[in-house]
């Protein structure tokens, strides 16, 4: 069990968190700076709001990211609790590009990928630092270069580690532990709510966990119906860290947080009981079993998000219904 789940499991999990962190970290260093800009200007409404927050969780590939970068600004008065629960809720949209990328089961590409990022890397350094001639000039498309070489390295590292973890399904499915859990699963989808959310909780990666569910379904180790418990959990296990970044901070600062919270717990407890028809829904995309789980993660994630999206303009018109009174 030891070399052949728990070593491999690892190793392909330590590959995969590698690449996305170096993924996010190109991304932000590229695009970070526009991304303070961008919240605050184009937020006017929650509709607004959503959009953005959609647009800047898929180019960070993080929508953990975004949301702690709200709530910093709610705490330092830049923007207000109405304008960023739009923004919470574009998270959980754009977050979902990265499964989506997952399912399309590209591993092997990620040869060819890691290839030519380092090539641009090289590239980058000769023109660069290494040639003598190097001037400011081309410091304007020589770092953008370098940014997009590391996230597309990022991007192949991520697919290496799907690779690895998709080749511990046989051997999951003979151990003891798997049926033990199958067991209780049977009984209860609820058993892949809770390890989906605990697992992103320890790891501070809804994607890593949802990649991890879609490596394992991919291999035939486990039913979509689990996978897809497992995807709903892991957006609940996201909320722990903007729940931590908003320890100290303003009380605006806090209900952003609790709104996160309200939003995915809200949605799991929905969509759990339905999960056989969401389920359903997402094999009429089409695609394996993996990319089924990653369907399911952007119907779950556009579905709640919309139904909560009302409840952004509530704040609004309670300020508008007070401003006449104060007047008077």
């Amino acid at each position: 069990m030891l070399s052949s789940i728990l070593i491999p499991a690892l190793l392909g999990f330590a590959v995969f968190m590698l690449g996305m962190k170096l993924m996010e970290a190109a991304l932000h260093r590229s695009a970070g700076r526009y991304v303070t800009a961008a919240v605050e200007r184009f937020t006017r409404t929650p509709l607004h709001g959503l959009a953005s927050g959609a647009a800047i969780s898929a180019v960070l590939q993080s929508s953990t990211a975004v949301t702690v970068i709200a709530i910093g600004m709610v705490n330092a008065g830049v923007l207000t609790l109405p304008r960023t629960l739009g923004i919470v809720l574009g998270t959980n949209v754009g977050t979902c590009l990265t499964t989506e990328l997952i399912g399309l089961e590209l591993e092997r590409l990620a040869g060819p990928l890691l290839l030519a990022a380092l090539a641009g890397w090289l590239l980058t350094a000769a023109l660069g630092e290494m040639s003598p001639s190097g001037g400011r000039h081309r410091q304007r498309w020589l770092g953008p270069l370098r940014s997009a070489s590391l996230a597309v390295f990022g991007f192949a590292l991520l697919l290496a580690g799907i690779s690895v973890m998709k080749s511990i399904g046989a051997a999951v499915q003979a151990s003891p532990f798997y049926a033990w859990f199958m067991e209780r699963s049977d009984d209860s989808l609820l058993w892949g709510l809770l390890a989906g959310a605990a697992l992103t909780a320890v790891v501070h990666s809804s994607a890593a966990v949802i990649g991890m569910a879609m490596s394992l379904a991919a291999a035939g180790a486990m039913p979509p119906e689990l996978g897809i418990a497992i995807v709903i959990g892991a957006n609940v296990g996201t909320c722990l860290t903007a729940v931590l970044a908003s320890i100290g901070g303003s009380r605006a600062g806090a209900g952003v947080a609790w709104f996160h919270v309200a939003l995915n717990v809200g949605g799991a407890a929905l969509f759990l009981p339905l999960t056989p028809q969401l389920a359903a829904a997402a094999a009429s995309f089409g695609g394996g079993a993996s990319a089924q789980l990653a369907h399911a993660q952007t119907l779950f994630n556009v579905a709640c998000s919309l139904l909560a999206l009302p409840l952004c303009y509530l704040p609004l018109r309670r300020r508008s219904g007070k401003s006449p009174a104060s007047k008077a």
